[in-house]
């Protein structure tokens, strides 16, 4: 079969690797059918990442379940799923927390997509993906959703429900602010997500006149700015930073309210990172960074989408065919969703 494999930055290509088959009674084999390109990959793919290569490309996906084994029981061959980009049992302590990116029963960091390391479990911009923990892991598509437009539901639309669902959760009504433009689609994703919730205002701030447009189409109040400020105008009390730069993590930091929380989607690669920790210190501000746990939170994110409240179409830029996967992924976009 296929694969869609990245051997240096800027160097995509098919490639034959072997067919994977079941390997255990709680398996499933499933044929993705629309696969987005994550805002990681296509830092990933320009060489601006410290992650090594090759990398067997893909980790976002609606599938088409195959086979299954004997133990399987919540899915069947047929359904429409979503694979969560994290291997997880979903029976461990961290998975019974909600952890699941740090599932006890595979490897630290186990996911899809992201070559060795992510412990070499491939990519899904293939023709069949082996899914452990077929139960725990895959979510059934409610019936009337496209997959089109849920492709990004196994990390990055979880990811922005993730930043901002549990401020609103503690503060019902609250006010938002999204700082986008780093983790572009994330950023998006949480904008609306925002609005989705019943947050009371949401601003999201940009430079970019395409994502400030699509944020406003989402609900949020659409603000550019060139760089981000040192504070914005008025203080939040919830505040998501996706900006990818020192700059944007204190800009949050520093527009949240005393007590509030800031969330912080932005991967940044440098040995130190500045933060305004005294003025954190005098304010109490809550800060939480680190991956997103996607399989605890699709059910609840899946749920927005299917009642209409939250629209991911809206932040995809372009749906290509498979047969263009390996010149589309190379495009700089706000989200890629490739469709067989």
């Amino acid at each position: 079969m296929r694969q869609l494999v990245l051997t240096e930055p800027g160097v995509v290509s098919w490639a034959d690797v072997p067919e994977p088959d079941l390997e255990g009674p709680g398996e499933a084999l499933v044929r993705p059918v629309a696969v987005a390109l994550c805002d990681l990959d296509h830092w990933m793919i320009t060489g601006g990442t410290p992650i090594p290569l090759p990398v067997e490309l893909g980790h976002e996906c609606v599938a088409e379940v195959l086979a299954v084994g004997a133990d399987v029981t919540t899915i069947a061959v047929g359904d429409l799923v979503v694979v969560p980009f994290q291997v997880s049992c979903g029976a461990c302590d961290p998975c019974g927390r909600g952890l699941t990116g740090d599932c006890d029963a595979v490897e630290q960091l186990a996911t899809y997509g992201f070559g060795a390391f992510g412990h070499d479990w491939g990519g899904v911009l293939t023709d069949t993906v082996r899914v452990p923990y077929a139960d725990a892991m895959l979510v059934k598509v409610p019936a009337g959703v496209d997959p089109a437009a849920i492709a990004s539901m196994s990390d990055n639309i979880p990811d922005g429900v993730r930043l901002v669902a549990p401020g609103l959760a503690e503060r019902p009504g609250a006010d938002v602010l999204v700082l986008g433009g780093g983790a572009r689609s994330i950023a998006l994703y949480a904008a609306g997500a925002a609005v989705a919730l019943g947050a009371g205002r949401v601003d999201y701030l940009d430079s970019d006149k395409r994502r400030l447009a699509i944020a406003s189409d989402l609900g949020a109040e659409a603000v550019q700015v060139d760089e981000f400020p040192y504070r914005a105008d008025r203080r939040y009390a919830i505040t998501v930073d996706a900006g990818n730069s020192g700059d944007s993590l204190a800009g949050a930091l520093r527009s949240t309210e005393p007590g509030g929380l800031c969330t912080s989607a932005s991967v940044l690669f440098e040995r130190m990172t500045p933060v305004p920790l005294l003025e954190m210190y005098t304010t109490g501000v809550r800060f939480h960074t680190g991956r997103a746990m996607a399989r605890a939170v699709i059910p609840d994110a899946l749920e927005l989408v299917a009642s209409g409240r939250l629209r991911p179409e809206l932040v995809t830029s372009r749906v290509a065919s498979w047969h263009d996967a390996p010149g589309a992924v190379l495009q700089e976009e706000t989200k890629l969703v490739v469709s067989r």
